[in-house]
């Protein structure tokens, strides 16, 4: 009964649903046709490279985890080599992307468990996937859906929130609601083809900081359309802060409290007095410091 409240007080809170979300079925339709060619783009022969490439991916381009895995695969091609294989000498391999030590230590945990507890096989469920290290949800369900078409969600990157936002999809801003706005608006059947559409889509067409709405094949239905750059981007706090949004981070805060505890104090007359330091180390204009004894 609770859960029930929940997602009807879920629905409430997103009102009625806008034209781009009526539209929404037919704008992923015209995408997908204009993307027909979207898909993983992360080399991969079978479902433990797979999961050991997505691994890899995080925070990575799939470009420079497509020209290290060969490597890897070649010298750790199964589950059982890589739990084995010398931490030392996958390092080696693996030294040209960002956090490869803990990455090193992600993908020989899997392998691990991968043998001790799935009979070297992968998992087909995102419960048991998540229980491997360094896979979290849009992980298994890269994996589930491009290996098996068997998607539990929809992998909600950089590319799909951006894009989702701009064609006025949702209004949420972290992943996991936006992960659940989109499994409402499209059938299960669509959810991993729709995180592909949209990554492509992003790459190719609607980019983070200058979109080319003038050549994509929905502007005429996309709500962002000729003003996309300022739709579904993280600004910076400073930038933000001049624009009345966000607050300063910690540290712009704690230098501005620095800044005004070091600001003259007002005497009893009113009169702005120097700061101490002012004197001691560097003279202020029009103020004499004190001669040192001769």
């Amino acid at each position: 009964m609770a859960g029930k409240t929940k997602v009807a007080s879920a629905r409430r809170a997103r009102g009625r649903p806008t034209a781009a979300r009526l539209a929404a079925r037919d704008t992923f339709h015209r995408l997908s046709q204009f993307h027909a060619d979207a898909h993983c783009e992360l080399d991969h022969k079978n479902p433990f490279e797979l999961l050991v490439a997505t691994v890899l991916s995080a925070q990575t381009t799939d470009v420079i985890v497509n020209r290290i895995t060969p490597q890897l695969f070649a010298a750790y091609p199964d589950a059982r080599t890589l739990a084995a294989a010398p931490p030392g000498e996958v390092e080696k391999i693996l030294n040209r992307m960002g956090m490869f030590r803990q990455k090193t230590k992600n993908i020989i945990g899997l392998a691990k468990k991968l043998l001790a507890d799935h009979q070297d096989e992968v998992p087909r469920s995102l419960s048991q996937l998540i229980e491997l290290p360094g896979v979290g949800r849009k992980t298994a369900n890269v994996v589930l859906g491009v290996a098996w078409n068997t998607p539990e969600g929809v992998v909600v990157d950089t590319h799909v929130q951006r894009i989702a936002q701009r064609l006025g999809w949702t209004r949420e801003t972290t992943p996991e609601k936006i992960e659940q706005d989109l499994m409402t608006m499209f059938p299960k059947e669509n959810w991993d083809m729709l995180s592909h559409v949209l990554i492509f889509h992003g790459r190719r067409v609607c980019f983070a900081r200058k979109p080319s709405c003038a050549t994509c094949v929905v502007n005429d239905i996309c709500p962002s359309a000729f003003h996309a750059e300022n739709v579904g981007r993280k600004h910076s706090n400073r930038r933000a802060a001049r624009r009345g949004g966000v607050k300063p981070g910690p540290k712009r805060m704690k230098a501005k409290k620095a800044l005004t505890k070091a600001a003259p104090k007002a005497s009893a007359t009113g009169a702005k007095r120097p700061a101490k330091s002012l004197l001691t180390k560097r003279p202020a204009k029009g103020l004499v410091a004190k001669p040192p004894p001769a």
